[in-house]
């Protein structure tokens, strides 16, 4: 006897979800400390059940944003790529970079205990991040619009420290700045 397909979710069901997700984003993005779940039902303009049957703990909501901004990064790699010179989609995607660093800022407690628990795999992530990066590079550097000496994790390790100097709203100029810098390093010198 085979089992009963699993229905698709209503319409309504899957847009509430969405609408939970993307404000969820933008306030752990934007909060001092990490919002409550109260306060992202509201902002979303849905009720508290509704938010627990779709993320029934904070920490399958954290889960939720964090897998959801993984996949717009190695996602947007692509996307920009297909869009943009190698150069130029890396930058904007140093820039997308920046908006995830932030949005993980407003969920660093909550992320912390779950990638200590193991509940979060930090070394895919990684390896996910590093992939995208190394796509942007390799495609750079094919072209000769970047260098070919400079490995992913070398231009990881220099967005989270510019993230880390700079990564508050206020800092959004210093940021770009700064951006645009490693940019400038990353470019091919004459003759060299």
């Amino acid at each position: 006897m085979t089992a009963a397909p699993t229905p698709k979710p209503r319409a309504d069901a899957t847009r509430n979800r969405q609408q939970l997700l993307d404000v969820a984003t933008r306030l752990f993005a934007s909060a001092e400390t990490e919002p409550s779940m109260r306060a992202i039902a509201s902002e979303a303009g849905v009720g508290i059940a509704t938010l627990y049957r779709h993320f029934p703990t904070r920490e399958s909501l954290v889960d939720a944003v964090y897998q959801d901004q993984v996949s717009r990064l190695t996602a947007g790699a692509r996307e920009l790529l297909a869009e943009l010179g190698p150069a130029a989609a890396l930058r904007r995607w140093m820039d997308l970079f920046g908006d995830w660093i932030a949005t993980k800022n407003g969920m660093l407690d909550t992320l912390l205990a779950m990638v200590e628990s193991g509940e979060i795999a930090h070394a895919r992530t990684r390896t996910e991040l590093l992939a995208a990066v190394d796509s942007l590079l390799e495609a750079g550097r094919t072209s000769g619009e970047l260098r070919t000496d400079i490995p992913a994790e070398d231009i990881a390790a220099a967005l989270i420290g510019i993230f880390t100097v700079a990564g508050s709203p206020e800092h959004k100029a210093m940021a770009g700045r700064l951006l645009d810098l490693l940019m400038d390093g990353l470019r091919p010198t004459e003759g060299g």
